[in-house]
């Protein structure tokens, strides 16, 4: 392996294991804000409504979302879902998703993490992120940060914001020119095979693996180097820069 001139990761499971996800328990957050609700819809109502938009729009469908690779950005979507059903919440809408984020799927750090970022800035390995994230960019920028207090990103990359979705090949140029790198200089850390390893390898980068938060099944592939806790990339990584 060459040694890196950065290191760009993924967010969710990779950088940030988070909870199950659970709607309900968002949309009932966001619900204690609300000034108006015309129908006087429950959470539950909400959220359904919100999944059968979701579905509408091909969110849920793994398929679809690799085929088009296109975000809908929460700060299109959450007005239409709360305004069509005459509820008004007293929020903007970054901080919609902030309240709803926070209750249906808290975070904290996957395992060594925090140890693995000290390692790469001691090193002098830049680091970045690019995230398949509807959330608005300064929702997610803020809760990196606040997880992560020492990193040192240099770019927070998001769909949300750049509209491309992993594995578009598009998302991983546009951190290329970011950082004035080539694609050979840089590796990408995920959790998502077809996302994360694929699309980085179609892009050029060095895909790496990182199984250590998944919560579905995964099949091997022994062409990827694949790893399963933080402390063993570090090794990986010292004895390739020897």
């Amino acid at each position: 392996m060459k040694r890196p001139k950065m290191v760009l990761f993924d967010y969710g499971q990779t950088l940030i294991a988070e909870q199950k996800f659970d709607g309900v328990k968002g949309t009932e957050a966001v619900l204690r804000y609300a000034t108006r609700n015309k129908y006087r819809l429950s959470a539950e109502q909400v959220q359904a409504k919100a999944i059968e938009i979701n579905r509408e729009c091909g969110r849920f469908d793994p398929a679809k979302r690799h085929l088009f690779q296109i975000e809908i950005p929460n700060t299109m979507f959450t007005p239409y879902l709360y305004e069509s059903q005459g509820i008004e919440i007293a929020l903007s809408n970054s901080e919609i998703d902030t309240v709803f984020w926070n209750a249906a799927a808290p975070g904290v750090p996957t395992e060594g993490i925090k140890d693995f970022l000290e390692y790469l800035k001691n090193k002098g390995i830049r680091t970045g992120v690019i995230s398949n994230i509807a959330y608005d960019p300064s929702v997610v920028a803020e809760r990196i940060n606040r997880l992560l207090p020492e990193n040192t990103f240099e770019f927070i990359i998001t769909s949300s914001n750049f509209m491309f979705r992993k594995p578009n090949k598009r998302i991983f140029d546009l951190a290329l020119e970011k950082a004035e790198l080539q694609p050979d200089e840089v590796w990408y850390i995920g959790d998502q095979y077809e996302c994360d390893v694929k699309g980085s390898l179609n892009a050029g980068l060095l895909p790496v693996w990182y199984i250590g938060a998944m919560v579905q099944p995964y099949a091997e592939d022994k062409n990827i180097l694949t790893v399963t806790d933080w402390n063993g990339l570090r090794k990986r990584m010292e004895e390739s820069l020897k």
